[in-house]
């Protein structure tokens, strides 16, 4: 193609303004379209936001008020516990006001003062030395009681425990105001025989247990268990024979003559205080002191006991009727309850009820 032929380039068409100003105009259109969409945009997230704290604000508060509430409960169910124990301890000093000295015969008649020695005798059991003693003093101090009778049932126990309540009696019986009448029903042996013996008379069932006048110590030796489970005892005292009977050393033979000696002169006090109460009622057999428990009737050919009897025919012995009066203390419900999770827990991890090593105590689960 010739040079003649070739459009001038400053000749070729421009930009149409038309057109120019119709695309002009759309973007235009475009961005101002484009510009409340974002920010109806930015409104709308702002606007989420605020109701997404708002709704986490609520569910805060809700939970505060949810925690104040179980908050409120738990306090309301313990003070109301609290005033229920309030209240059964009020109920149960005045129930005990009200009913000591109430019984099972006419108190404006004469009749049989009872105390009752039941289970093993432990200044953390019922059978303590201040329960009995204050029943004791209650039936003597009684102005209808006829006599007083000790209605023991136990295998014995604390030597403490049973010699307080011995001198007790024994200061009782040296007045001479009324008799002290001992009744053995199943098992009056050890500590138990103990008591028995200051009375004036003892009484027992043909099948009674009665006697073991002795003293017993008993434990475990674990030394060789812990040597065999690697265990490292560790032990300090100030004095070198603080520790002497821990059941992870070994008991030697100076120990053992120590301990025997504490027994035995243990022993010799239950002794004196037998010959003391029974005097010559007694027998010459030797084997009265070795321990040995004998049936009721085997133990009055011994001179343990006076007679064979029951609570109905002796209390006939004194009256036409069967006639008594429970001087025994009663027991606080919540002092009872705690002492029986207390005993029951002392059981179940083997462990003696009693805090003296030394029990005047024989086994009470003879049965026919």
């Amino acid at each position: 193609m010739s040079k003649e032929n070739t459009p001038d380039e400053d000749d070729r068409p421009g930009p149409d303004p038309w057109t120019q100003e119709v695309g002009a105009g759309a973007q235009k259109r475009q961005t101002e379209e484009a510009e409340p969409a974002a920010s109806e945009d930015a409104e709308a997230l702002v606007e989420r936001q605020r109701l997404m704290q708002l709704e986490m604000m609520d569910r805060w508060i809700g939970g505060v008020l949810t925690e104040q509430r179980r908050s409120r409960r738990w306090k309301l169910f313990f003070r109301f516990i609290f005033v229920a124990i309030i209240v059964a301890l009020l109920w149960g000093a005045f129930s005990s006001a009200i009913l000591v000295g109430a019984g099972r015969g006419m108190p404006a008649q004469p009749h049989l003062g009872i105390v009752t020695v039941d289970g093993v005798i432990a200044s953390d059991s019922p059978a303590n030395a201040e329960r009995v003693i204050s029943g004791l003093n209650r039936a003597w101090e009684a102005e209808h009681t006829e006599a007083v009778l000790l209605h023991i049932n136990s295998p014995g126990g604390s030597p403490v425990q049973s010699q307080r309540i011995y001198a007790e009696i024994m200061r009782l019986r040296d007045a001479g105001d009324k008799p002290i009448i001992a009744l053995i029903e199943d098992i009056g042996a050890s500590g138990a025989y103990y008591i028995a013996a200051a009375a004036d008379e003892i009484a027992a069932s043909p099948a009674s247990l009665v006697g073991s006048i002795g003293v017993i110590y008993s434990g475990f030796g674990f030394e060789r268990a812990i040597d065999s489970l690697g265990i490292e005892r560790r032990v300090l005292t100030a004095g070198e024979n603080k520790a002497f009977l821990d059941p992870f050393k070994p008991l030697d033979e100076e120990t053992t003559e120590f301990w025997q000696q504490v027994l035995d002169n243990t022993h010799q006090q239950f002794i004196d205080d037998v010959v003391a109460g029974r005097g010559e009622r007694l027998s010459d057999d030797d084997e009265i002191f070795s321990g040995l428990i004998w049936s009721g009737e085997q133990a009055i050919e011994l001179g343990l006991i006076d007679r064979l009897d029951s609570l109905e025919s002796l209390s006939r012995s004194y009256f036409d009727e069967a006639r008594w009066e429970d001087y025994t203390p009663a027991q606080d419900p919540f002092e009872r309850l705690s002492r029986r999770l207390a005993q029951t827990a002392a059981q179940l991890l083997g462990l003696k009820s009693s805090p003296s090593p030394v029990s005047l105590q024989v086994p009470s689960d003879a049965s026919y």
